[in-house]
């Protein structure tokens, strides 16, 4: 499966369709992104937000995790999100775009 380029999630850049792990790849990237942020200089509100956002994905990552577990995880961490505005940082910020984006589209691709 191919990466997608900047905003864009893994597997759509190639047009391939019927990668069973789509939405594997997407939540392992949202975790990505989400662990990514830690290491940065960000307000302590949003590090909240980011942090629980990036345990609760985390707890969707086990391979053995049922769907409708996966599922309220992306829903959570999507709500989380939905609280960060701004973190103090462009990098930062980026990630969080990105995050936010892989969690809408794996609320469409659940649906």
């Amino acid at each position: 499966m191919s990466e997608g380029g900047p905003g864009e999630p893994p597997g759509r850049s190639d047009g391939s369709e019927g990668d069973a792990d789509v939405p594997g790849e997407w939540l392992r990237e949202l975790h990505d992104h989400l662990a990514a942020t830690a290491e940065l200089p960000v307000e302590t509100a949003a590090s909240r937000y980011l942090g629980e956002a990036e345990a609760v994905v985390a707890d969707a990552l086990g391979e053995e995790t049922p769907d409708d577990v996966v599922e309220r995880r992306v829903e959570q961490a999507r709500k989380l999100l939905g609280h960060v505005d701004g973190t103090g940082d462009e990098t930062a910020d980026q990630h969080v775009a990105a995050a936010k984006r892989l969690a809408r589209e794996l609320d469409e691709y659940q649906c």
